[in-house]
């Protein structure tokens, strides 16, 4: 079973296993912040989530109670061995924040977790702080970024579970620049 473990206290424990758990995707020096400059070593990130949850978004294109996704962050590097071009990954993850759908346990059915401090046990990131808003704002699937997993959003479109958030999204970026200047 890969559903959330949590302590007594109510800290999420860090999944030991969730490299072995379904890959989702990789980002590259991604950020939600216009203004954010790129960094001379761009970082990677991998999103996994529980196997029984990416059946269950299979078949339905929404995620189940209990869904957990594990999105880790790496450094990169460009010139190494025969590397002559582009970046690759390296060393150590660097940071990991965990998405955690619980009905029973969050309001609004899930919860944020950061465990940049190691292993230890991760109390759960305020609801005040921005990643629920932007979440909630833009996620194209039950606030979850399924628009950057691309063998995941051919299936919410099926389903036809995509937010109407997500599709006012799309339609902005899809408007000639002349109308987008109007809508924002």
């Amino acid at each position: 079973m890969h559903a959330p473990a949590y302590t007594a206290s109510g800290e999420l424990i860090q999944p030991a296993d969730y490299r072995q758990w379904v890959y989702l995707s990789s980002g590259l020096d991604m950020s939600y912040n216009p203004r954010a400059m790129a960094s001379p070593s761009p970082m990677f990130d991998n999103t996994f989530v529980n196997p029984g949850s990416y059946r269950a978004f299979l078949r339905t294109g929404s995620w189940p109670d209990k869904t957990v996704i594990v999105l880790e962050v790496r450094g990169s590097m460009g010139k190494g061995s025969i590397n002559q071009r582009g970046h690759y990954q390296s060393g150590a993850v660097q940071g990991m924040e965990v998405h955690v759908k619980d009905a029973a346990r969050f309001q609004g059915g899930w919860a944020f977790f950061s465990f940049d401090d190691g292993g230890a046990p991760a109390k759960q990131i305020p609801v005040s702080e921005g990643c629920y808003s932007c979440h909630s704002a833009h996620a194209a699937v039950d606030t979850t970024f399924v628009q950057f997993y691309p063998t995941l959003l051919p299936i919410a479109t099926q389903h036809a579970t995509l937010s109407a958030e997500y599709l006012k999204d799309t339609a902005k970026l899809a408007a000639p620049p002349a109308a987008r200047a109007g809508q924002e």
